[in-house]
């Protein structure tokens, strides 16, 4: 038999590439980014379905990609490329799936798929050709990353650079030339000395607004679409992309400038008063610019209240930082309360906070039981999926679990109602990212925050000690995320999954938010090796950054209608030239020592 299905496979080929399948190109449907063009040819008698699901999309239903007639029929289908893919063909005639393969198909490629008959009468033969190879997709992005790294070079290598041949030539100049000190000279600069020493003492930490401005900057690239590349798109339920990153930066930073700020203001004897009304005041504006400007866009048509929706970023964001304040205000001038000799000294900047730890204990226990012991109709205790076509199709209206059903419960379709999974898992409930309970998360990350600027607090002038410290933290919440995901994107007690703001993604960001602080802690504070730039700039205008992109991200010259929409090339451009704007906007109104405070 197998000399005979050689042949009879080597004769199929030579039909196959005699048939003219540049017919079937010609006639191809143009294809967008991330896409590929499949063409199933089926050579049976009878007619079969060809399904599909993506390996991202946790336990999901196959779903039904083409139908394929009987006898010498052809079928041509666009797929995402974005994920792998799981296929399998199906006989109508006798509900049998009669083969099936995974493989990951690259953009703009053209793939032939033969249905071809079998020596046994329940399967069948799927051979795969190769009709029109694909591009490489990622060609785009190396490009800017390399034009981006020849720009940083320029910019930040080449001066410093040249201000170190500017210091060897001053001190060869003392060397050469060294001037008589008298005694007035001497008491002159060590006044000089003084003064230095107390302008650099209160000194704006670069490090921070420099990680602000970077957090803004690619949130500000990810919301003009990223290039359109997938992992600068947020993940569909769970998992990691780049987009998933910045929001919890910026709250992280939030945090540590609350704490850095209010100690400066509580130092100078600002009463606490004076303080809430400053809090108040602040969240007031910021949940009004989330709600009554940044919830529309020109495509949404008229104003509705049907569309308005009542979360959002900003809101969250108010809502964060006015509880991180309120805890700052009521406990936290403790950093004149060091004292030595006690067992705790060593983990003093913990224990002298203790009212605002059992506070956070509280939040995320109540977080922990609402989650996993809330009773939501029609769906299991404790669900965490995005439901949909997810777990076999069991839970459908279930996405979110707890997190949803109070959200829908209490703001009705007032929400986002186009979350990331809804494409994927084929979700008909809507759900909102920046809902009530990820907040008690929201204010939790916030919180970690907080410890990083007490830990620069009580440790100012001891580098290393502030160093130690942030490893020690990142470790600690390292660990502790892969604990609760089991280092798995969908198999753990908790994943890690930003639309619910779920422990393990607070406990991961938090690692991370450490390691990024602490990196440019050195550079730019210790070191002196970096400025900042050109992130400080947006940065220290982080607010009109964020409001100004988002009221005007539609319109030129931020962006425009794409005409080559086959490729990442004007996609990618027009994000970089847009977030690019607002860096040089920033950057201009930095100059002009112009900063929106609120």
């Amino acid at each position: 038999m197998e000399p005979v299905r050689l042949v009879r496979v080597c004769l199929t080929l030579v039909v196959i590439f005699s048939c003219g399948c540049g017919a079937h190109i010609a006639s191809a449907p143009t294809l967008k980014t991330d896409q590929a063009l499949l063409i199933f040819h089926n050579r049976l008698p009878h007619e079969v379905e060809v399904l599909y699901t993506s390996d991202f999309c946790y336990k999901c239903v196959y779903q039904s990609l083409v139908h394929v007639k009987a006898s010498y029929n052809n079928v041509t289908a666009a797929i995402s490329t974005k994920f792998p893919l799981s296929l399998q063909v199906e006989s109508n005639k006798r509900n049998a799936i009669l083969c099936r393969w995974n493989q990951t198909y690259e953009e703009g490629g053209h793939y032939s798929v033969w249905i071809l008959r079998s020596d046994n009468a329940s399967i069948a033969t799927c051979i795969h050709t190769v009709d029109r190879k694909p591009h490489n997709s990622y060609l785009p992005i190396l490009v800017a990353a390399l034009s981006l790294a020849v720009t940083a070079l320029l910019f930040v290598v080449a001066p410093y650079i040249y201000r170190k041949c500017r210091t060897l030539k001053f001190a060869k100049t003392i060397c050469c030339h060294r001037p008589q000190y008298s005694l007035d000279n001497d008491e002159a600069h060590a006044r000089q000395a003084e003064d230095s020493a107390t302008k650099v003492k209160h000194k704006r930490l670069r490090s921070l607004d420099a990680f602000r401005g970077f957090a803004l900057t690619v949130m500000v690239f990810v919301n003009y679409g990223g290039g359109g590349y997938w992992f600068f798109q947020h993940a569909p339920w769970n998992g990691l992309t780049v987009a998933d990153l910045v929001m919890p930066w910026f709250v992280f930073i939030i945090g540590t400038s609350v704490v850095l700020a209010f100690s400066s203001m509580q130092r100078r004897g600002v009463g606490r008063l004076q303080l809430l009304q400053k809090i108040t005041w602040r969240t007031v504006v910021l949940l009004t610019l989330g709600f009554c400007f940044l919830n529309y866009y020109p495509r949404d048509g008229p104003l509705s209240w049907s569309w308005l929706r009542i979360p959002g970023v900003l809101q969250r964001l108010g809502f964060t930082y006015f509880v991180l304040a309120l805890l700052q205000i009521l406990w936290g001038h403790k950093e004149n309360q060091q004292k030595g000799g006690h067992w705790w000294a060593t983990i003093q900047d913990v224990v002298l906070y203790w009212p605002q730890w059992l506070t956070m204990i509280i939040l995320e226990t109540l977080w922990l039981c609402i989650t996993f012991l809330l009773p939501v109709p029609n769906c299991p205790t404790g669900y965490l999926g995005a439901g949909g076509i997810g777990d076999n199709g069991l839970y459908p209206n279930c996405t979110g679990g707890a997190a949803g059903y109070i959200d829908r419960w209490i703001f009705g379709d007032n929400m986002y109602r186009y979350p990331t999974c809804k494409e994927m898992y084929r979700t008909t409930q809507p759900f909102d990212p920046e809902g009530i309970l990820g907040t008690i998360n929201s204010i939790v990350m916030g919180f970690l925050g907080m410890q990083a600027g007490k830990i620069i607090i009580f440790y100012k002038g001891r580098n290393i000690h502030i160093l130690c410290r942030f490893l020690v933290w990142a470790t600690i919440l390292g660990i502790s995320a892969a604990v609760l995901s089991k280092c798995t994107r969908d198999e753990g007690f908790i994943p890690v999954n930003k639309n619910l703001w779920s422990l393990s993604y607070v406990t991961c960001m938090g690692c991370l938010s450490f390691l990024l602080l602490a990196g440019m802690y050195v550079i730019t504070d210790v070191m002196g090796w970096w400025g900042g730039q050109p992130f400080i700039y947006p940065g220290m205008n982080s607010i009109l950054v964020y409001v100004g992109h988002s009221l005007l991200g539609f319109y030129f010259p931020f962006s425009w209608e794409m005409r080559f929409q086959g490729n990442h090339w004007e996609w990618l451009f027009q994000s970089l030239w847009g977030t690019a704007l607002w860096v040089i906007i920033a950057y201009m109104l930095y100059r002009k020592k112009f900063f929106l405070k609120i």
